[in-house]
């Protein structure tokens, strides 16, 4: 069965005008590396096919030499030209970014052998996303949550006592939830539920004989519900990413509207306007204090980050938006014409 899929593929391949590329490559459970390549190809009838071209486990280094060499292999086994190739988007690996060894320079390198122009090349926009989230360094608050959460999770008998013990109080809900890191969408929802169950898990702390100062702590809280806040509207903007039939037009736009909602909170924060962060909300409507230039100095260094991480995306804008609108683009901005050089 696979082997028919690949040779409905191939047959497609020959028609197209124009394909990209997408590289993913990561480790398994059995620490073999697997690179996964996806080719998504348009014909003269605009139809888009994107299918998973071939996974290739690499047993031995993952070097962006050797990861150019299966790419290369796997182009000519799908019957793809290297002449129709038209963009290429990585994990954002050193492996793939290297500025001479990369895959991305290698295969730079190797379309101006076959008098290619130069391919549009990205970073995975929802990795971008998710690194930089990275940005808010309040390690401290993650440490201390994650340790809460891990004296009542990881032990059987404690586990049971706290979903009873939130059974006799009435509790909204049933248990904390687990951190994973590599789940970017974990550390948002693991937060907010802790936020909501500070009081209970102090409680149930505090009964079982452990001191939890931090629990008591104004400054500690209120940098909890700031981080429970800014998580929660990344997680938005991570969903709104995802999603089959997505266009990087769209997904750009949704980054950008995201940038102009960080210069809107950093001007709020710095006013004490807390409209968008509930959280902090609640927390100074109890009489907790706010410092709302400590928040807004964070929320300017979120900023930078999406400024310089999607600096590769704002470079393609103007690609982006005569492909999203054309009727409203300005044509003085229109890119040449890759056939004649004309405007």
């Amino acid at each position: 069965m696979s082997g028919n899929i690949y040779d409905q593929l191939r047959e497609k391949a020959k028609h197209f005008h124009s394909f990209s590329l997408a590289l993913d490559e990561s480790t398994d459970v059995t620490d073999t590396a697997q690179l996964a390549i996806y080719v998504r190809g348009v014909d003269d009838n605009f139809e888009v096919t994107k299918e998973l071209l071939t996974m290739i486990p690499m047993h031995g280094q993952t070097t962006g030499q050797e990861i150019f060499r299966q790419l290369c292999d796997s182009i000519v086994d799908a019957g793809l030209l290297w002449k129709r190739f038209a963009g290429i988007t990585t994990d954002g690996a050193p492996s793939m970014t290297g500025r001479k060894n990369g895959l991305v320079a290698l295969v730079k390198k190797k379309l101006e052998e076959e008098g290619v122009e130069e391919a549009i090349t990205l970073h995975c926009i929802i990795h971008q996303q998710a690194l930089c989230s990275k940005c808010l360094k309040f390690d401290n608050v993650m440490f201390d949550v994650v340790k809460f959460i891990n004296h009542i999770r990881s032990r059987g008998l404690k586990h049971r006592q706290f979903r009873a013990f939130l059974e006799e109080i009435d509790s909204a809900y049933e248990d904390v939830l687990y951190f994973t890191e590599v789940r970017w969408l974990s550390r948002g929802k693991v937060l907010k539920r802790f936020f909501e169950l500070r009081a209970e898990v102090k409680a149930f702390m505090e009964k079982d004989g452990m001191t939890v100062p931090v629990l008591s702590d104004p400054k500690w809280l209120m940098d909890l519900a700031f981080l429970v806040d800014i998580t929660q509207e990344l997680n938005v903007l991570n969903k709104k990413l995802q999603g089959q039939g997505q266009l990087v037009s769209a997904a750009y736009d949704n980054v950008r509207a995201f940038s102009t909602k960080i210069v809107l909170w950093k001007a709020q924060l710095s006013q004490t306007n807390l409209c968008h962060f509930p959280a902090c909300k609640a927390l100074m409507d109890s009489g907790t204090t706010f410092s709302g230039e400590k928040y807004a100095d964070t929320i300017g260094k979120l900023q930078d980050e999406f400024d310089n991480r999607f600096a590769d995306f704002k470079t393609h804008r103007a690609t982006f938006q005569i492909f999203a609108d054309p009727f409203s683009f300005d044509v003085e901005d229109a890119p040449p014409c890759a056939s004649d050089g004309a405007n």
